[in-house]
């Protein structure tokens, strides 16, 4: 539904580092380098990072990345976890959300409430 987002990065260089890892996890990659923006996906773009230019001040952003499977999800959480990331929630089921609800939380580099969920049962 969503043909691309963009965040602004207080320290690009860390949010990059933490995107490159975390979404390597779930099968995405660099896709385009401008310097001052930074697409990622698999065919085209479809999450950005740029530096931060709006003045100061943040509001938390939350962000949802599909994983195929259960095991790419516990594969992101290591990878964040691995870089660093504040840990929100651990993977888990959420089945107030639905029945094969398996996501967990961490904030990226500039406080931002990232996830990696899967649908599936498995």
């Amino acid at each position: 539904m969503i043909d691309h987002l963009g965040l602004q990065a207080a320290d690009l260089d860390a949010a990059a580092a933490f995107y490159d890892t975390v979404l390597g996890a779930l099968g995405h990659r660099r896709m385009m380098d401008f310097g001052e923006a930074i697409g990622y996906g698999t065919e085209q773009p479809s999450f950005w990072i740029s530096r931060q230019q709006t003045g100061d001040g943040f509001r938390e952003s939350h962000i949802a990345f599909t994983a195929p499977d259960r095991a790419t999800v516990d594969a992101f959480f290591a990878a964040a976890i691995g870089r660093g990331a504040e840990v929100l929630h651990e993977p888990r089921l959420w089945p107030e959300y639905h029945e094969h609800y398996y996501g967990t939380f961490v904030r990226d580099p500039d406080g931002n409430n990232i996830e990696a969920v899967c649908h599936r049962p498995q």
